[in-house]
This record gives structure tokens, sequence and C-alpha cells, in this order.
């Protein structure tokens, strides 16, 4: 996979790079030919870490420790077995990815400053370990490579050599973080960032994914850091296994965008340029000059531009590359997806069934024994006063709460009666759902949060797209494809929300208050959307507090109150039922 070279964005990106490998050719001298080679190993370094904490939203702040495993298994195998360091790159990375696995598994199910704490705690661990094995680690006082001259050794006299490397690593890594940026990997970790709940509904192993982003970003980190030590010559704890070293590759993450692919570069083009020439012509002032530099950036960053360099000017350059001509002749525009088939009827064939769910919080009873059942292309309406535990119910019957007693099982998309457990389990079998509060992936367009849901079902991004068109020709949104989902109306939130739960194929939808809070127009729409998601073969749940809305859509309809079913029926005669109107209304009003 590769970008459409005769897009503007990427003849101009091809021209960036250019220039900055031919700059330092240019100016000739030992100190720009450094620093370049700086620029492209800090900005491979913030790249790959970009992957995991910005992609992903992880915070990482011991992420050197797999730059120093990187270093130290290539420095050992070069000094002790005569290696090259070429084939120690790849054994850094596979210790690195294994080691990632390892380190993820527990810490990647903390949350908040916890996680970041956790991988602090690893590095100085690591740390210790290495200073502690003095007998074949050199112990505090690190190992010095072998002065052996040779691109066998990567060891040159030429410091154009390392140019060369480093600008081909620099590369290789940007070019697999745009892969997967591209990819269904991708916005599965921007949607786990932004919404961990939301893309579990849309069938996200949320730990499996962290795991991968997290294993790629090590091996990635690992490779460079062999690279640059070996263009050090030296490898010591203190250095390779550096907290500052972990904050500083972050920072340039941060302040050139978390989470976009040019970010990283922008921030480290910028920010490392200045510290290195205040560090050379500022040495005589005292140590640490340049991190003082970097604070200082750091801090008017977050200050005016806290979505970082490439987050808040990148539209405005993408609006000027756009006015660039296109090399060729332009793609074809979007065809219009077909209209999905309509006609089915219901059937007195279960799809879901839930017996006896008991669920407390505390000494709060939120379900009391309730059971319910769902048809084929039915739709089944939950209404009940405010706190009666219907959101209970949907978290229940999608998987985000278990029962303290009770069974679900649901017929799968194969046909079976099938009991799941964790949410993107149920999603995976065909039950989908929307959220009470809209949770879309703001900082995706309307078509790559429709497309969250269809990667579940293929890793082609063409054909997810393929799906997402049909879908927004359904939900009523193929106007709004290119639109962030930020910017979208609450009309168009709650469709949205519809649109990516039913691009993951389901047999069964749950709809949690899609209408709530819009007006009449929106409502009307809501209501023949509904009606066209049932017509496609989808079973519906849903709860809404529209009486309008659920008497005109629901077939059958299920009453709860106090956390028990107090009947069911359907909507004439729910409506016309005493214990409904006192549940809602109260007991004056049923004997008025």
């Amino acid at each position: 996979m590769f970008p459409d070279l005769r897009h503007p964005k990427s003849y101009v990106g091809l021209g960036v790079l250019a220039l900055a490998f031919l700059a330092p050719l240019a100016l000739n001298t030992p100190f720009w030919t450094n620093l370049f080679v700086l620029l492209f190993v800090f900005s491979a370094l913030s790249i790959a870490w970009n992957i995991v904490g910005g992609f992903a939203g992880q915070l990482s702040l011991g992420h050197a420790v797999f730059y120093g495993i990187g270093g130290y298994t290539s420095t050992l195998l070069t000094q002790n077995f005569g290696i090259s360091p070429w084939i120690g790159l790849f054994a850094g990375a596979a210790i690195s990815g294994a080691v990632a696995v390892v380190i993820s598994y527990p810490t990647l199910r903390l949350k908040g400053p916890f996680f970041a704490l956790a991988t602090i705690a690893i590095l100085e661990v690591v740390r210790l370990l290495v200073i502690h094995e003095e007998s074949w680690t050199g112990g505090s006082s690190g190992i010095s490579l072998p002065l052996s001259i040779g691109w066998k050794w990567m060891i040159f006299r030429d410091k154009t050599n390392y140019l060369v490397i480093a600008f081909g690593l620099f590369l290789f890594v940007f070019w697999v973080s745009w892969m997967i940026r591209k990819s269904r990997l991708g916005h599965y970790l921007l949607a786990i960032r932004e919404r961990e709940s939301a893309a579990q509904a849309v069938g996200v192993n949320t730990a499996g994914k962290k795991t991968q982003a997290a294993v790629i970003s090590a091996m990635l980190t690992s490779i460079v850091g062999t690279f640059h030590i070996t263009y050090l010559m030296f490898v010591d704890p203190a250095s390779a296994f550096s907290l500052e070293l972990s904050i500083q590759i972050a920072m340039f993450s941060l302040i050139g965008g978390m989470g976009t692919l040019a970010g990283p570069v922008a921030g480290t083009f910028l920010v490392l340029p200045i510290a290195e020439l205040a560090r050379a012509w500022l040495s005589g002032v005292g140590n640490g000059v340049h991190g003082l530099i970097y604070g200082i950036i750091l801090v008017i960053v977050v200050l005016t531009i806290p979505q970082g360099l490439v987050g808040s000017l990148g539209g405005r350059v993408n609006r000027l590359m756009d006015r660039l001509p296109y090399l060729g002749r332009r793609p074809a525009a979007r065809p219009r997806a077909a209209q999905a088939k309509t006609g089915r009827v219901r059937q007195e064939n279960p799809v879901l069934e839930a017996r006896h769910l008991f669920k407390n919080f505390g000494g709060l009873r939120a379900t009391n024994d309730v059971s319910l059942t769902l048809h084929e292309n039915e739709i089944l309406g939950i209404i009940g006063p405010n706190g009666a535990g219907k959101t209970t119910v949907f978290n229940l019957l999608s998987g985000f709460i278990r029962p303290d007693k009770g069974t679900i099982r649901l017929k799968s998309r194969a046909g079976h009666w099938v009991s799941c457990g964790a949410p993107y389990h149920y999603a995976r079998q065909g039950l989908s759902r929307t959220f009470q509060t809209a949770l879309p992936f703001t900082s995706l367009t309307v078509l790559e949060n429709i497309m969250l849901g269809a990667f579940m079902n293929t890793a082609d991004r063409a054909e997810a797209e393929a799906v997402a068109l049909e879908i927004a020709e359904l939900t009523d949104l193929r106007e709004l494809l290119d639109v962030e989902a930020r910017n979208l109306t609450v009309g168009g939130v709650k469709r949205l929300e519809v649109a990516r739960a039913l691009a993951s194929r389901p047999t069964i939808l749950l709809l949690d208050e899609v209408m709530a809070g819009l007006n009449p127009t929106d409502i009307e729409r809501a209501i023949a959307m509904i009606r066209r998601v049932r017509e496609s073969g989808v079973s519906v749940v849903m709860i809404e507090h529209m009486m309008q809305a659920v008497m005109a859509l629901s077939d059958r309809i299920v009453v709860i109150s106090e956390g028990a079913v107090l009947t069911s029926g359907s909507p004439r005669e729910v409506v016309e039922n005493p214990q409904v109107i006192e549940a809602y209304l109260g007991r004056e009003q049923r004997h008025a």
C-alpha cells in the first residue's frame, strides 16, 4: 500500500523529504551532518512512540527501555560473537517485541496516570538490572563498540553514510506509521483513544489492539535505537535507559501533534535544531540549557496551540495544498451505493433471549428477574419511568455489565445459539448497540466513523469504504461523509451512531434513546431510518422516551418499572394498561 503520488499532499511531501535529505549534503559540514542524523533518528523515535502514545492514547514515559534493549543486544552480539549490527537490529527488535508483550499484558489495563507511572517504574527496574549484571553488561561504566570500519559493522569515517542510513530508517518508520494509520488497526487505535467503550461496541478487542500497537512501537524504537547507539559507539545504562530520552521523544510528538502522521516530524524539526544550536552557542553558560529550551517551547505550544503544530495548523496547510494541481486525471467521484432491498416481515422466530436477569449495585437492585425475547425482523420497544432500570438492561444485553444471576443468549450470524462474554464478543456474533450519550469518534470523519463498524468483517479498506457508503445512504449521511464528527448537529451525531453500529452488519441492533434531544424534523427522519433498518433484515430493541415514536415503530413493547417487567404486549395493549398509566402518571391519574 502506497500513497497516490499524483496527489498534491504526496508530491509536496516528497519534495520536503528530498529537501531535508539534500540540505545537509549541500551544507557539507560535520555540524550540519550530525544535526540531520539526529533529526532523522529522533523523528523516527517519536513516530514509533506516536503509534502507541498518539494513535492508541497510551502515554508511555518509559519507552527508552526498548531503545536500550536494542542497543545493548546489538552491542553485546558484536562484542562477544562478532555479529554484525545489521543482524543485531533484528535480534534487538525481536527481544523488544517479546518484552513489550510481557509488559503490555498488565500495564495496558491501567488507566490515566497509572499507566505512565508503571512504564517509568519498568524503565528504572531494567536500568538497575543492567547495572547489577556488571559481568556481561559492563555495569554503570557501559560498553564501547569495537572500532571496525565498514558497512558490515555500520561504522564509517565518512559521516554521510550515517546520514543515508538514518534517512532510510526514518522513511521506513514513517511508512509503517502511515500504513497503520490507513489500515483497520489504525482506525481501531484512534477509536480506542477516544471512546474505548464505543470501540468495544463495534467488535474491537481493545486490550489486544493496544498490545499489538505496543509491540510494533517497541520493535521500531529498538531498530532506531540500535542504529543510534552504533552511531555513538558507546552504550551505558544512564543514556540507554534514560527517562529524559523517553520524555523527549514523547514531547516532540506532543508539540507536533499527537496522533497525526506528520506531528512527530514537525515537533522534532522545530525543537531539536533550536536546542542543539543553543547547546553549541551557550555551552559556556552551563549544562542543561537545551532542556530549558525544550521546556519553554513546550509551555508556549501548550498555551497557544494545545493540539500541536499539525493538529492546529494542518487544516490550513491541507487547504492550501488542495489548491495545487492533481498530476493526471483525478479518480472518479464516489459512486452511490445501491439501496438495500426492503420488505422483510416479522417472524415468530426468536433471535435474542434474556432469562431471569438480576443485577445489584451495592444495596440497589437495578434489575429484578427481567426476562424478554426478541423475534426476527421485530422492533421491540422498552419503556419505563426514569430510573426504572432500562439502561441497565441494555448494558446487560450487550455485555457491558455481567448479570449477578440469569442468562443471555443470541442467535449468531451462523444461526447457532451462543452466550457471549466481553462486549466485542457480542458485536462479533451480530449484536450492535448505540449509547444513550452519543459517542462519536470526533477526530475522524463521518466516513471513517462508519468504516470502524465495517472493519469488523473485513481488513480491506476499499471494501470497508463500500460498506460505509451503503450504510450512509440508509442513514441519510451521504452528503456528510467528509465532515469531522465533531462538526455534526445533534441529529447527525445520532444517525452516525446508528450508522456505525449498522456497518458491522448486525442481525440485532440495540438503540438507546436515539431520538433524545432531536427536533421534530430529525425525529421524523429517525423514525423513517429505523423502519428502513428493520426492513433491511435487522431486529431492533429500542429504549425511547419519545412515546409517539415508540408507539409508531414497535411491534411489541416491554414496560420496566423499579427494575422488573411490569407488562408487555402490543402498543395498544400497553398504552391502555392501568398499571402502565399508574407507573407513568401516578395513582391519582389512574382514577381521574
